[in-house]
């Protein structure tokens, strides 16, 4: 790509007087509070745990440091591809016709980051929400399944509505509907003409406002009409949009911000309506509740979740509860003696609560299992007097999750739900949440750290007492996910001498080489393959990060004969260090040599005094940090070899 000096200077430019001039919003303004200059740190050390928690603060991801780079220049020049991947699924902008855009590109380490953000186009990068926007606009010519519950009639046409998409954008129409919450039909004057209703409620629905105005008396009729609209519904911003020119950046900077206006009106009215009014109530009385069609908050639908029974509970009261059994049992159901009263789990466990969510059928339509269901010819389809209450299979919390994704476009969550929502999300076909669920486990997870770091993670409560990690897994393969596979064997590789010898663990690596349909003594154990890729990277890292690749390549010094000579370039195979008798480490005779002299080691010395005392996985005790890590390299890798003979697997 040629890239100019003054190009960027001249775009820099260009783009700045705009801003003063209060044309365009600064998409990337200056930040210099602690908090996102912690981000851009992480953006550069490649920290995806930090980054993802930076995020669900609020962080705003497109702003610039005071070096004047924003976290996704400073990901793409440092060579993070997941960081990378990370900011631009949560929205960070890179526009090739911007200055930062083009800056991000023409800095970006390699070509695999560079096409990754050459992929991601304005819809992708610049407008997260486009997915809720588009689906609300859709609405307005959706026919089957019927989700609309008012007709609004001009002189010459019928628009079929939804009042709480109606009530949520205008406060015209909150008020009037809110009066009569009943009302199916609404004529409008004869005077007012279609096509400017039309781009009023196009304009509510989030869509694209541009129309074909016509010329003479009609456009300026139909300007009129808009105008007089957009003052009456109490959305001034409807005529301004209109009236824009065909500046394509400011065009779509004004829809990029009505987009969220219009997110932020349907989140409030969500929650001041929708979960404000959940009913928590006891399982076994939910058949008996009756919700009227003709409701204030405009719901057709009721969702019902369970909360989760928790078992230690029924233990303890189990315990405690004598258990008398019939003497006489019945014959087919019907008792034929006396019968003593039996004491059930269920007459002893609390009464297991449920809760109701009472919601929109055409905001459910974004689910793909809910679209099925509501076309269907089944039971769930038919409108009733009262609603429907259609159970799904998660708890009210994680139910909650996904009403605020389905409503909102937001998908915050705790990761100790994260696995929860996951299945959920993949039940209902949410494809777009199941991924977010797995990016939250992936990196809050924390998956490569030390285990060092594992057990000291920044003060925090330890991964490993919020979530169990061959969830995580079979998690991974039930959803098909394959980045949470990834995760699960980056985490296992990393913490191998944790896991190796527990049970748990063999039936793990038994249920990957069942997953191979008609398996054949050739095949391997795909999660035994990516331990040991993964495991082979960890101790390579932590090889390279000790230093001694850079002291193998140094020139020898006659003035500092600590310096190593070598000429090779090839990264060190730790695997091929010699190891003494007595489990040291034979350095010296491991580094090259140049003209028959042995290279030395910068700053490390092998001497019979050395007091500090390092102890591999085995107990064994060792002379260094070198040795240690070579010679737990090979043991883990005995105890993989081990493991797969005791389980009868070749991999």
């Amino acid at each position: 790509m040629v890239f100019k000096k003054y190009d960027i200077e001249e775009a820099l430019h260009a783009e700045k007087q705009d801003i003063a001039a209060g044309k365009l919003k600064d998409d990337n303004p200056l930040d210099l509070s602690p908090s996102f200059a912690e981000f851009c740190h992480a953006c550069r050390k490649g920290d995806l745990k930090t980054c993802q928690e930076k995020i669900t603060e609020g962080v705003n991801i497109n702003a610039r440091d005071k070096f004047d780079y924003t976290p996704l220049i400073l990901a793409s020049l440092c060579g993070h591809y997941e960081v990378v991947q990370l900011l631009l699924e949560a929205g960070a902008l890179c526009e090739r016709d911007t200055f930062q855009g083009e800056r991000c590109l023409y800095n970006a380490l390699n070509d695999r980051i560079r096409n990754l953000l050459l992929s991601y186009d304005y819809s992708k990068s610049t407008d997260p929400l486009q997915p809720l926007a588009a689906h609300i606009t859709s609405l307005l010519s959706l026919e089957h399944p019927k989700t609309s519950d008012i007709s609004i009639v001009t002189a010459h046409e019928s628009f079929n509505l939804h009042k709480f998409i109606l009530s949520a954008r205008s406060p015209y129409f909150a008020k009037k509907l809110a009066a009569a919450p009943g009302i199916n039909t609404w004529r409008l004057p004869n005077t007012l003409p279609a096509e400017s209703f039309r781009v009023a409620i196009r304009h509510l629905y989030l869509g694209e406002v541009s129309v074909d105005l016509g010329d003479g008396e009609e456009e300026q009729e139909i300007l009129t009409g808009i105008d007089r609209l957009s003052r009456q519904l109490e959305t001034e911003r409807l005529f301004e949009n209109i009236l824009e020119g065909g500046d394509r950046r400011l065009s779509r900077q004004r829809r990029t911000e009505e987009v969220n206006r219009g997110r932020g009106q349907l989140e409030n009215w969500y929650r001041t309506n929708i979960l404000k009014h959940k009913v928590d109530i006891d399982s076994d009385k939910v058949n008996s509740v009756r919700w009227d069609r003709k409701n204030a908050i405009f719901s057709d639908v009721l969702l019902r979740a369970d909360e989760d029974i928790v078992e230690e509970d029924e233990k303890k009261t189990l315990a405690t509860q004598p258990v008398v059994r019939n003497t006489l049992g019945p014959l087919n159901g019907i008792p034929i003696g006396p019968m003593a009263k039996l004491q059930t789990p269920s007459r002893l466990r609390k009464p297991r609560k449920s809760v109701l969510f009472p919601v929109h059928r055409a905001m459910l339509l974004r689910s793909e299992f809910f679209l099925t269901m509501f076309s269907s010819g089944f039971r769930e389809a038919q409108e009733t007097d009262h609603l429907q209450i259609i159970p799904v299979d998660c708890s009210p919390e994680v139910l909650e999750v996904i009403l605020n994704f389905l409503y909102t476009e937001k998908a915050e969550f705790p990761l100790d739900i994260a696995i929860d929502v996951l299945f959920a999300a993949d039940l209902l076909f949410i494809e777009k949440l199941k991924q977010k669920a797995a990016v939250i486990i992936s990196t809050l997870g924390n998956g490569s750290a030390s285990v060092v770091e594992a057990e000291n993670p920044r003060g925090e409560t330890g991964i490993e007492e919020i979530i169990d990690i061959y969830d995580v897994v079979r998690a991974g393969w039930d959803t098909r996910v394959h980045r949470l596979e990834e995760f699960g064997a980056r985490y296992l590789a990393y913490r191998l001498e944790r896991y190796i010898d527990e049970e748990e663990f063999a039936k793990l690596v038994r249920e990957s080489a069942n997953r191979i349909k008609h398996r054949q003594e050739t095949d391997t154990v795909e999660l035994i393959d990516d331990i040991r890729y993964y495991l082979s990277e960890r101790f390579r890292l932590r090889f390279e990060d000790a230093g001694l690749d850079e002291m193998m390549d140094e020139e020898f010094n006659p003035a500092n004969p600590n310096f190593a000579t070598s000429s090779s370039d090839e990264p060190v195979d730790i695997s091929n260090l010699k190891i003494t008798d007595d489990g040291g480490v034979d350095v010296l005779s491991s580094l090259p040599t140049t003209n028959g002299q042995t290279s030395r080691t910068n700053g490390l010395q092998i001497t019979d005094d050395f007091q500090g005392v390092i102890r591999t996985i085995d107990g064994d005790i060792v002379d260094d940090e070198f040795a240690e890590d070579a010679m737990n390299y090979r043991i883990l890798l005995g105890k993989i070899e081990a493991l797969l003979e005791n389980l009868n697997l070749d991999a």
